[in-house]
């Protein structure tokens, strides 16, 4: 027994109390733990210890008993969130490989269960911003580990997730990486405190110089989108510009030679091994191939075996792989309606993340809720663009910000109605259990 398993066993299970007085407590343990996996930096009896089951369990009953617990917010991102939950279902169901298919199918649905959870105990910023927080420090420190890593050997390493964990892989690792720098640029605009400005200052920058540590080529492509959008969406351009002049040569400047020559494949790529991109596109027309032959449901979610590439692959001389790309796996995997789906639920997000610039424009107390919607879009750019070289659609941490984009919304629409702002007809607000409440227009108010 180490000092680890003990100190993880006492945080954990001394949260307890507060999560039955408080049960969204609950659900930033859950977030923490099965985002950034702690038990696995352990070495005795915590690393394969269920803690997330046993939060689940707690968060549940206290959830149950609470007065906090309302109805959950409708609206385009939450109604094709459920549809293609719902499809992924079907798709299970009538799946090529039933068994492993559903074992993915439950994974999804648990964190399906924490999402619905935060959109029913969430109902103010500061809640919000908690949850934001968690996710970003989850990631940060593998992150800002990494950073440090880099610069000590000279980038020759590559930098990893913790193992076991949907960020082990350090392709995965590091889109995740991407995705939390504009989250915490975020928390930097809008904190108070002028060291937590800095050590977010430190953190972004060696979250970065670890995402390119990582030796992902859609990870670079990834940080260049991101980073461009970020300029664009930042109200303080010339301050952003100058960081970047400054910043970006410096963190390439540590990578070594070989790291160049893994980056260089990404326009050469018939230099590198003749697996990679080949096996890339292989997978891609394997997926292609089995919505074509399967446009509703495609082949469930496990479609990388010998049985399904001999039948689909467009080379069956290759090894089966798995997508590559959020968008062929939601192709290959669920058919074109779940595709579809897919798509429109990435758009929803970008489009509800806009929406909280326009309601918080020209209301200085909502200036928080412009920074965070300008910077969600950042983020879910870096998502778009370096998911479409992985297979991420279980990947829990985008669906969490799903869930706080909405609660975040519908903090900011019961703030302009209790000061009787003209807005948009965008949810239906949380109420409780026991009765639902639409939301009106400004015309219906007679505002």
């Amino acid at each position: 027994m180490s000092l680890r398993d003990i100190l993880l066993f006492a945080v954990i299970l001394g949260s307890i109390p507060f999560i039955l007085r408080r049960p969204y407590v609950g659900v930033l343990v859950y977030v923490w733990v099965s985002v950034m996996n702690p038990h696995r930096l352990t070495w005795g009896f915590s690393y394969d210890f269920e803690f997330a089951f046993i939060i689940a369990i707690v968060t549940l009953i206290s959830a149950v008993v609470s007065k906090d617990l309302k109805r959950p917010p409708v609206n385009a991102l939450i109604v094709t969130l459920v549809l293609f939950i719902a499809w992924t279902g079907v798709s299970t169901i009538l799946a090529l490989n039933f068994d492993s298919s559903f074992e993915r199918w439950k994974t999804l649905m648990k964190t399906q269960l924490f999402v619905f959870l935060i959109l029913m105990l969430f109902h103010t910023k500061e809640q919000v911003r908690q949850l934001i927080w968690v996710l970003v420090l989850s990631i940060a420190f593998y992150g800002t580990k990494g950073g440090v890593f880099i610069l000590l050997t000279g980038g020759e390493n590559r930098v990893w997730g913790p193992p076991g964990s949907n960020i082990e892989d350090n392709n995965a690792l590091a889109v995740a990486i991407i995705m939390m720098i504009p989250m915490m640029r975020y928390l930097q605009l809008t904190t108070p405190h002028k060291y937590v400005r800095w050590g977010l200052t430190a953190m972004m920058l060696l979250c970065g110089v670890g995402a390119l540590g990582s030796y992902s080529r859609g990870a670079l492509v990834a940080v260049i989108a991101m980073v461009t959008v970020l300029w664009w969406k930042s109200q303080h351009k010339l301050s952003v510009t100058l960081v970047f002049v400054v910043a970006i040569p410096l963190m390439f400047s540590y990578m070594p030679e070989r790291w160049y020559q893994r980056m260089d494949t990404i326009v050469n790529f018939e230099q590198g091994s003749s697996s990679s991109m080949s096996m890339r596109l292989n997978s891609w027309g394997t997926m292609f191939n089995i919505a074509a032959d399967r446009p509703l449901v495609g082949g469930g979610f496990d479609v990388a075996t010998a049985a399904v590439y001999q039948k689909y692959s467009p080379d069956p001389s290759f090894p089966p792989q798995v997508a590559h790309s959020i968008y062929f796996q939601a192709m290959g995997e669920h058919g074109f309606v779940g595709f579809a789906l897919y798509l429109l639920l990435l758009f929803t997000f970008w489009r509800h993340s806009g929406t909280l610039v326009r309601l918080a424009r020209g209301q200085p107390r909502l200036a928080w809720a412009g920074e965070y919607g300008r910077m969600m879009q950042v983020s879910i750019v870096g998502f778009a663009v370096g998911g479409a070289f992985l297979s991420l659609i279980n990947f829990d941490v985008p669906y969490y910000l799903m869930a706080a984009t909405v609660a975040a919304c519908a903090v900011v629409y019961r703030d302009l109605q209790h000061e009787g702002a003209s807005t948009p007809a965008l949810a239906i607000q949380s109420t409780p259990l026991g009765g639902m409440r639409a939301d009106r227009s400004s015309k219906a108010r007679g505002s």
